[in-house]
């Protein structure tokens, strides 16, 4: 490759525009890409519509050739990251680069090169990658999944990115996996025998979320989530900023039948979230909704018609994890949600995820209701 390669960092908002708009010309024959809204792509990057910057700091690259943009990258480091027990991922002395897009390995070496640069100018000792940018966003890269499109939230990557990382002195550390299934068809007996059960226990409730009151029921939920999840590789409590700018992107998308409270003796003890899929809608507007892409939009989320429903997050208490209770209160809001996104919307497929490939508990609920993996991410560490 001809002319000279420069790393610079991202300055003001036309750098940002810049760093968005790279992977539509990177991607644009990749028929399983789905392009974001430029707009909320350019929203996480921006501290004030981002609250994970209330908690994180981070530096933007270009990597340019004789003038043209040919790739990008985020080094950055998350301060609560920082406070988590190193057996939990991260730890002291751990930053992490991610939003890694390249033409080529030399401008990929490049790129890292200059994020390990910066995270070492900071203090930094190891180095967790990719993870774009929050743990709670698009961690890992896609390893395994590349012939169809991501479900909402998931990321997709160039199948040349795994050996460029690897050849970089990176060795796997984590992997997070989606399970996909037929949601038209009924589960196993076994399951139904555990709802049924669970439905003449006078102690137990499965309620659908009020969406009238949003912000009360997201507090049960982060409530839920932050004690379920404490005890999870690459745990980082999710904090009320983020909780607030999460809450304006979803809340279009937050049905309340798609969303379950699992009560015990009049406790919410466990929860589970469903998101129709809203990379359907999404894939032929090219990342804008003008000139008529946001009234398509408005129409779809007034009633949505999906084949894919995802769900992202899922928890119990840890009082109770482990126990028979937990697993018959998650077959109860699957199936109730499974019974509500065939019926009310069309779907036809579920995805769950991701799941780490360490949460054994999650991963025997995948497989007794029948899925499969359909989707692998891996997370990369090196020392600096």
């Amino acid at each position: 490759m001809t002319g000279s390669l420069t790393i610079r960092p991202v300055t003001g908002k036309r750098d940002r525009k810049t760093f968005i708009d790279l992977p539509f010309r990177l991607y644009k024959d990749d028929p399983n890409w789905v392009p974001p809204l430029k707009r909320e792509a350019l929203g996480l990057l921006d501290p004030e519509k981002n609250g994970w910057y209330s908690h994180a700091k981070a530096q933007l690259f270009l990597a340019e050739r004789d003038g043209r943009v040919v790739g990008r990258i985020s080094a950055h480091i998350d301060l609560l990251a920082l406070d988590m027990p190193a057996a939990q991922g991260f730890g002291p002395g751990t930053g992490q680069w991610g939003l890694m897009e390249a033409e080529d390995d030399g401008v990929f070496r490049a790129l890292i090169e200059r994020a390990e640069q910066w995270l070492r100018e900071q203090g930094m000792t190891r180095v967790l990658g990719p993870i774009s940018q929050s743990i709670w966003e698009e961690p890992g890269l896609l390893i395994t999944g590349y012939d169809h499109p991501p479900s909402v939230m998931m990321g997709h990557a160039k199948p040349e990115y795994r050996g460029w990382i690897e050849a970089a002195g990176y060795a796997p550390v984590k992997q997070m996996m989606t399970y996909e299934l037929d949601i038209t068809q009924e589960f196993p007996p076994i399951v139904q025998r555990i709802i049924k059960s669970g439905e003449k226990n006078p102690r137990i409730n499965v309620r659908p979320v009020d969406k009238s009151r949003f912000d009360e029921e997201a507090a049960i939920i982060l409530g839920i989530l932050n004690d379920a999840w404490s005890d999870n590789w690459g745990f980082v409590p999710l904090t009320p900023p983020e909780i607030r700018d999460v809450g304006v992107k979803l809340k279009p998308i937050v049905f309340n039948d798609l969303i379950r409270i699992a009560e015990v003796d009049g406790v919410p003890v466990a929860f589970m979230i469903t998101l129709p899929d809203l990379n359907e809608p999404l894939k032929g507007l090219n990342g804008s909704l003008l000139p008529f892409g946001w009234a398509k939009l408005l129409l779809w989320l007034r009633k949505p018609k999906v084949r894919t429903m995802r769900v992202p997050l899922m928890g119990v208490v840890k009082s109770l994890q482990s126990s028979r209770m937990a697993s018959q209160l998650a077959f109860m809001m699957i199936e109730y949600i499974r019974r509500a996104a065939v019926q009310d919307y069309g779907a036809s497929r579920g995805e769950i995820g991701w799941i780490l490939d360490d949460n054994q508990g999650m991963r025997s609920i995948a497989e007794t209701i029948e899925s499969h993996v359909n989707k692998v991410y891996q997370v990369y560490e090196k020392a600096l």
